[in-house]
């Protein structure tokens, strides 16, 4: 999976920085010193690491060599890395931005790197619907209230993913999830072939829910594997990578300006996805925390108390932040289309130019929701978010450009902190069920505000009403997560979960996991 050599940096610092240099690095990787002026990776994200200090009369030449542990993705982290082991000697407690807040050791940077390539997958197959609808709606002759009511109905394909979860639960993560990979892909392609709107509903339902069921896993295993202070760090990384995914569905969005047909390439495309199934699947190996359960199970009773409260805390705001956020993200090409003339190219350019800066919220969120907590990053970002969108859909020329940016950043910061919660507050034996079933109940919100919506602006001529009347679900879920959910930052899934305790117990190195942070990187 890696195609490049080892990156060799060296700087020349002044003679008295040198009991600083000799000091183990705790910043974007954690050392132990290996005997003399030679130090090597205790924890980081790296196949190969070594620092080695030359002293000199008046000088000490620093040499650092590593080699990432992260596929595919390694090209954007190299520079940042060089530029870390060039910095000052004044670094050790120091963490840039960029870097998760809690360094990954080899294994969990290569396991994200590949979720990451796997969540392109699912944010195109996830969007692709939403993208082309307007045009599938104009060749069958659908009205807006039809829409919502067939991007109501494939929500449904939300109880695969209730059913991987369960599968997941019991026979492991890593085969329904590969599976769930290749069943979006090929289940979006044949809907190139529909001949009317109700074939293209059933294709996207079996598209839509194997995609739903692949984020689901894919969160469950980010959550299992990576350090207990960069959980929302590898979240928002995900989430990042999906939303490539879908800027990928409408870079191609002009094909369906092509003809009354175009719309049927978009789907086509949907195929390659096939080639990141295949890559992933032979190199992502299989949960560690899924891997140390017990042969036998605990009672009923023992692996359901006290998860029925989060389970309804988390199904109560799930459904209501649904509520408002699949309309507003469903109906927007047809509100720009219908309500604003835009043609398929302008969508384009107002998706990439208002969408691609909430990319700064989500990397904040993830970051932030390590640092200072989940709830106040949320609910910031909740509240913020849902009022920028309402505002964006009652305005127009420029101002609904700037709204657009903002609800697109501010939501951002929600996305990570909010979304972690799934995998982190429920056990081992319980977490892809239980994932499962709040994305199926996340599903019906989204159904209930997508007929609203849909059926509403039919009467009413226009989204920015019915917009604003689910945004106050939104609002509300904001101030439940202030007064209600707990805080799990820098907290690790033994404490959160103590029946996993044990199943593996935390081990006090500041890693999720009771695998040594020195353990081999991915196969």
């Amino acid at each position: 999976m890696h195609h490049y050599r080892a990156v060799l940096v060296s700087a020349v610092h002044p003679r008295d920085a040198l009991d600083e240099l000799r000091a183990p690095r705790t910043d974007v990787v954690i050392e132990r010193a290996a005997g003399g002026d030679h130090f090597v990776s205790a924890r980081g994200p790296f196949k190969q690491y070594e620092r080695r200090l030359e002293v000199g009369d008046d000088s000490v030449t620093e040499t650092t060599q590593f080699r990432l542990s992260i596929p595919f993705w390694w090209f954007l982290f190299v520079g940042p890395y060089r530029a870390a082991f060039r910095r000052p000697v004044d670094r050790r407690a120091h963490r840039p931005w960029w870097a998760p807040p809690d360094p990954l050791d080899a294994r969990a940077a290569s396991v994200l790197g590949l979720l990451c390539l796997l969540s392109l997958v699912d944010g195109y197959v996830g969007t692709l619907l939403t993208q082309t609808v307007t045009y599938v709606a104009a060749e069958f002759g659908a009205s807006r209230g039809d829409q919502g009511t067939v991007l109501a109905i494939v929500r449904a394909g939300a109880l695969i993913a209730l059913a991987a979860g369960v599968l997941a639960d019991r026979h492991g993560r890593r085969w329904p999830m590969i599976a769930c990979g290749a069943a979006a892909c090929v289940f979006a392609s044949l809907g190139a072939l529909a001949p009317n709107l109700a074939v293209l509903t059933a294709t996207q339902l079996a598209a839509i829910g194997a995609g739903s069921a692949l984020g689901v896993l894919i969160a469950v295993v980010s959550a299992e594997e990576v350090p207990r202070g960069s959980r929302a760090y590898a979240f928002s990384l995900i989430v990042m990578s999906a939303a490539l995914g879908a800027g990928m569905c409408v870079w191609v969005l002009p094909l369906a300006d092509t003809g009354t047909r175009g719309w049927r390439w978009i789907y086509v495309i949907a195929l390659l996805g096939l080639a990141l199934v295949a890559i992933v699947g032979r190199h992502l190996p299989e949960s560690r925390r899924f891997e140390r359960l017990p042969a036998t199970e605990p009672s009923p009773q023992t692996r359901t108390a006290g998860h029925q409260r989060r389970l309804w805390l988390l199904a109560s705001a799930g459904f209501l932040v649904a509520v408002f956020a699949a309309p507003a993200f469903q109906f927007q090409n047809d509100f720009l289309r219908e309500d604003r003339g835009f043609s398929a190219a302008r969508i384009t350019l107002f998706t990439l130019l208002t969408s691609t800066p909430a990319a700064i919220g989500i990397v904040a969120g993830g970051r932030l929701a390590d640092v200072r907590g989940r709830r106040i990053v949320g609910a910031i970002g909740l509240a913020g978010g849902t009022i920028a969108t309402v505002l964006m859909f009652a305005v127009a020329g420029w101002p609904m450009w700037a709204w657009s940016v903002i609800g697109g950043i501010v939501g951002g910061l929600t996305v990570p902190a909010l979304g972690v919660y799934r995998p982190e507050l429920f056990p081992t034996r319980l977490r892809g069920k239980a994932a499962g079933l709040l994305e199926l109940i996340g599903v019906c919100g989204s159904a209930a505000g997508l007929i609203f919506v849909g059926h509403v602006a039919d009467r009413w001529g226009s989204f920015a009403g019915p917009i604003a009347i689910t945004g106050i679900a939104a609002l509300a879920v904001a101030v439940l997560v202030l007064v209600a959910f707990p805080e799990t930052a820098q907290r690790s899934l033994e404490e959160l979960n103590p029946e996993d305790a044990v199943d593996g117990p935390d081990d006090g190195d500041g890693d999720d996991d009771s695998v040594s942070a020195a353990s081999p990187a991915s196969p």
